[in-house]
């Protein structure tokens, strides 16, 4: 039977090395994943919402890809999200 990818991740969690590395990633990760969210709830395909920020479909593409290596500006972020009619709202929450 083959290993779920929960059951494989809790697994890999349990590897401190692996544990710091995904502590380290999963805000840019989250932020990708809402980043997907409130385009898709909004209703826009990748290409709509670049036509709408006057850019490319690669550029919206590499905005939302989690692998990607490349950190989005703030502004960049802020303007997404008024594009597909949110607001942009930094937390901070002790570790």
């Amino acid at each position: 039977m083959r290993t779920s990818l929960k059951d494989f991740k809790k697994k890999a969690l349990q590897n401190p090395e692996v544990k710091s590395e995904y502590d380290r990633l999963s805000s840019a990760y989250e932020l990708r994943k809402q980043l997907i969210r409130i385009r898709r709830d909004a209703g826009f395909t990748q290409e709509e919402l670049a036509e709408l920020l006057h850019t490319k479909k690669s550029n919206i593409s590499r905005l939302e890809n989690v692998n990607s290596k490349i950190s989005p500006k703030l502004s960049t972020v802020e303007e997404y999200a008024r594009a597909v009619g949110y607001k942009l709202e930094i937390n901070f929450v002790p570790q």
